[in-house]
């Protein structure tokens, strides 16, 4: 006997053309009613009409002239670890390369312990300043073959008959970076890397955070180009002069910047701002660049206050890393200046 609780109930079942079946109860018709309207693009938080609402609410809300950076309540997050060097599995010095570089690390008085020479090399006077730094500081000199010299440079970089031996880059931590550009009264301006390995990009990046008064960039810890010899000689020097801090975490410590009033611009092809429109150039400023392929990731887009383009030609595709992110600090030097 078939138990009466599983019998469907009277009117529930409908006969079709492949048999008997259940109706939904009024499922079906309850879906199709709706819930509520549609929010708008600018109520939406991730859509960047909405993020562009936020940003401007917050620049309304400090005046129009930026939030004071570090004025936010509360102590501020320290999202990141403190990440000095990466691991490695042989000797862990690096060789400074070029004698830009080189003569640039030994003003800068970055801990050295051998400068190697070219023999025969032809002196002019970046290397004997070198050579008067390193005597002047107990550096030891050593005269070495031209083969020695390649092997110990790799053999895919121009050395230029000077090479310098130096500990593992010791990386500043974000915030703390943040916070001594604030103690000195500077507006902040710093360049983040979003998945860039290419060291000659990091240096060509360093060089121009240095030429349009950046103060620092930031490198991820994992999946990113870290501070190599390639990227000192590319930077010409000026990674003896502008700090390079490492982020555990590239997202928390974007956050951790909005906090303390800077404004986080991420710099794309899609961008939904174009850059000579941009109205934050005069405010406390964090410019994330992508690579050249992949562009930004998207947790950094999310995070970002608004994303910027650069207007080219239709007929390229898009501009390396590093010339992308001198293009819009000239910008913003520029809009900072008047």
């Amino acid at each position: 006997m078939k138990n009466p609780g599983n019998k469907p109930r009277a009117g529930a079942v409908r006969k079709t053309r492949k048999g008997p079946q259940v109706g939904s109860g009024g499922q079906g018709r309850q879906a199709l009613e709706g819930k509520k309207p549609t929010p708008k693009a600018e109520d939406r938080p991730y859509h960047p009409a909405g993020k562009r609402k936020a940003a401007q609410e917050r620049f309304v809300a400090a005046g129009g002239r930026g939030q004071k950076p570090g004025s936010s309540g509360g102590a501020p997050q320290q999202p990141n670890s403190r990440p000095r060097s990466r691991n490695k599995t042989s000797d862990e010095s690096e060789v400074v390369t070029g004698r830009n570089s080189v003569v640039e690390a030994l003003r800068a008085r970055i801990p050295a312990t051998a400068l190697y020479v070219a023999s025969r090399i032809e002196v002019d006077d970046r290397v004997k300043e070198a050579l008067n730094l390193a005597n002047h500081r107990g550096i030891p000199v050593l005269e070495v073959m031209r083969p020695e010299l390649d092997r110990l440079a790799g053999f895919d970089s121009v050395h230029q008959g000077l090479a310098l031996k130096v500990p593992p880059y010791e990386y500043e931590h974000p915030t703390e970076l943040l916070d001594k550009v604030i103690s000195r009264g500077q507006k902040p301006l710093f360049v983040a890397l979003d998945g860039i390995t290419d060291p000659r990009n990091l240096g060509a990046i360093i060089r121009s955070v240095a030429a349009f008064g950046g103060q620092g960039v930031i490198v991820p810890q994992r999946r990113s180009v870290g501070l190599t010899a390639s990227a000192w000689k590319t930077s010409a020097g000026a990674a003896a002069r502008t700090p390079v801090a490492m982020a555990a975490n590239l997202t928390q410590t974007l956050k951790a910047f909005q906090e303390r009033g800077v404004f986080v611009l991420g710099l794309d092809g899609g961008g939904d701002i174009s850059l000579p429109s941009i109205e934050l150039a005069r405010e406390p400023v964090l410019l994330v660049v992508g690579s050249e392929g992949k562009g930004l990731s998207r947790l950094v887009t999310e995070t970002c206050d608004a994303v910027v383009s650069i207007p080219i030609s239709a007929a390229t595709e898009s501009l390396n890393a590093g010339i992308a992110v001198s293009v819009a600090l000239y910008e913003i030097s520029k809009r900072r200046a008047k």
